[in-house]
């Protein structure tokens, strides 16, 4: 097996792709901490349950409620929709449901990243049913020129471009998770 190096100016080679890196683990650590502020703030009076889209969301999710600082809930959701591929199957499949009730609850759902909506627009249809009070998405990545989907992402880490990118629980082929920065396929 060969060893990943990840530094902000290595590339990684997987075959004869070349990744270089997008945004810094510092980058990506300081906007979650704004973003949990701002969470935080919006929840103060309520009990949320953050709700993880696993696998992608883990790291993301992890840092995430280290910067909240309210009371508050975790469970999981576990979707499939690309198997081993960069594009997705355009099909959602649920793998793990979730353990909480959460009717009349204040959810907040965590993305790893929005690319088409399929997946948020999925779990919007799914958790309706159970009549939440409220329900907001926070995504770390959204690739607003992907949407296809009519999908409300309330808080967002970064925009990026239409592209493929690895890292910071982004995988490729379920590798390349533990990477602590984002890095993007080269041209």
């Amino acid at each position: 097996m060969d060893k990943i190096k990840d530094t902000s100016a290595n590339e990684i080679l997987i075959g004869t792709e070349k990744f270089v890196p997008m945004i810094s683990e510092a980058e990506i650590q300081k906007r979650i901490e704004e973003l949990g502020k701002q969470i935080s703030e919006e929840y103060r009076t309520k009990l949320p349950i953050f709700i993880g889209i696993l696998n992608g969301s883990f790291m993301f999710m992890t840092d995430l409620m280290k910067n909240i600082d309210i009371n508050c809930e975790i469970d999981f959701f576990k979707l499939s929709s690309y198997g081993d591929e960069k594009i997705s199957s355009g099909k959602v499949k649920l793998v793990k449901d979730l353990n909480a009730d959460i009717k009349d609850r204040h959810l907040v759902i965590v993305e790893d990243i929005v690319d088409s909506g399929l997946s948020i627009k999925y779990v919007e249809e799914m958790i309706q049913f159970n009549q939440p009070a409220s329900m907001k998405v926070v995504s770390l990545l959204m690739k607003p020129e992907s949407l296809k989907y009519d999908v409300k992402i309330d808080y967002i880490g970064f925009k990026i471009p239409n592209k493929f990118v690895i890292g910071y629980g982004l995988d490729y082929a379920q590798k390349y998770r533990n990477l602590r920065s984002i890095y993007v396929l080269s041209e």
